[in-house]
């Protein structure tokens, strides 16, 4: 089953972020609570962690993407 991995309000105000780094790759297998993606919001980065375990199917939005809140970055492929 697929999962829509998507950028979540970070700040209040928050309406967009900038993916800055993907820490894992399509095709690598990730565990629930395992960093995904570094993304800047509000001037400061964070580091968002996987909800769900599986495979990375597809790395949806680009190093250097600015991404508004809601859109999907990435699709898990769920054990």
């Amino acid at each position: 089953m697929a999962y829509e991995f998507k950028l979540p309000s970070l700040a209040a105000e928050m309406e967009y972020g900038t993916v800055l780094r993907w820490l894992k790759r399509e095709g690598d297998s990730i565990s629930a609570g395992e960093s995904l993606v570094e993304v800047e919001a509000e001037k400061a980065n964070h580091e968002l962690q996987s909800p769900v375990a599986g495979r990375i199917d597809e790395l949806v939005a680009a190093e250097g993407d600015e991404v508004k809140v809601g859109a999907t970055l990435a699709i898990i492929d769920v054990d």
